[in-house]
């Protein structure tokens, strides 16, 4: 683990909250550094999950499995914390599966070394509330988009937004999953917009 990766992740927890450097050494004896091949598996669906990662380097996806078929949901690029969270909160299997769509290189800590931080400092306790209000504002976000956008207008809420990186890097077939559509469905939904 280099200097270079502990400023990356450090420089992503000053977005949330800025931490001296008394506040963040106490999070560093609980860092590992982990490589995860491409469709390395970092969450799994009915296994309870007890890690945080932060991605230095490549991009992930989650998905959920329902009668067979991955429905896929959200991507993660480096910069980016990964986790099932809500299984690392409440203790239950996770609903959901996280995937290396490419080779990964990141951080991780326990959930319950966190938790112990959270205990130690009142700093590291405000973060785990603006990460958790974070992930509320992003589940809520993304929810809204599902139930009241149509195809064409999740798709081109996408092209208007900072998620460039999903139309770049992404294969077709996830980012159609990740719209709620299918592959050919997307291609006549761009087809239709190079058009007018």
């Amino acid at each position: 683990m280099n200097e270079q990766s502990l400023l990356q992740l450090r420089t992503a927890i000053h977005r949330f909250l800025k931490l001296d450097d008394a506040e963040w050494a106490k999070l560093v004896p609980y860092l590992e550094e982990r490589q995860l091949a491409k469709h390395g598996l970092f969450a799994v669906e009915g296994k309870t999950a007890h890690e945080v990662g932060f991605i230095l380097d490549g991009n992930m996806r989650h998905y959920y499995t329902r009668d067979g078929e991955e429905k896929t949901t959200y991507f993660y690029f480096e910069g980016h914390f990964v986790s099932s969270y809500m299984s690392c909160l409440t203790g239950r299997p996770s609903e959901l599966t996280i995937e290396a769509l490419t080779d990964c290189t990141l951080l991780v800590f326990k959930y319950k070394d966190l938790l112990k931080l959270y205990d130690l400092s009142h700093k590291w306790e405000r973060f785990g509330r603006l990460l958790s209000e974070y992930l509320a504002i992003g589940l809520e976000q993304r929810m809204v988009g599902l139930l009241m956008l149509s195809p064409e207008e999740r798709y081109l809420q996408l092209l208007e937004s900072n998620k460039h990186k999903i139309i770049e890097r992404i294969p077709q077939h996830y980012v159609s999953s990740y719209l709620g559509i299918t592959p050919v469905s997307l291609s006549r939904i761009r087809a239709r917009l190079l058009k007018k």
